[in-house]
């Protein structure tokens, strides 16, 4: 059974910065594609950023890249999202994914950011 939990949200104020983390189990980590997303208030699920297995090459959605970094550590079957300069559109509940179809299976850990 696939679990994924995901931690580290919270509210920060703009300009700040937050570390998630995303605990994984139920499936062969180091060979999977790990992915974060978020839902916005009001809108739909949406893609951040993507660690693909093996060299660990990153991708990001344009609105984050030089902001946001996903890591990965295959030992502890975890991934993280370092997210710096934090906007208010940036406020979300985020998910980690894995997978090609980036498949969620936690409750997501909420970010706020606001003064």
């Amino acid at each position: 059974q696939v679990q994924l939990v995901e931690s580290g949200g919270g509210l920060v104020q703009p300009g700040g910065s937050l570390r998630l983390s995303c605990e994984a189990s139920g499936f062969t980590f180091k060979d999977s594609l790990m992915s974060w997303l978020r839902q916005a208030p009001g809108k739909g699920l949406e893609w951040v950023a993507d660690i693909k297995n093996g060299d660990s090459s990153e991708s990001y959605r344009a609105s984050v890249k030089g902001r946001f970094t996903i890591s990965r550590d295959d030992a502890k079957n975890m991934i993280y999202l370092q997210m710096n300069s934090l906007k208010p559109e940036d406020t979300a509940l985020y998910y980690c994914a894995h997978g090609p179809a980036r498949k969620t299976a936690g409750q997501g850990t909420q970010v706020t950011v606001s003064s």
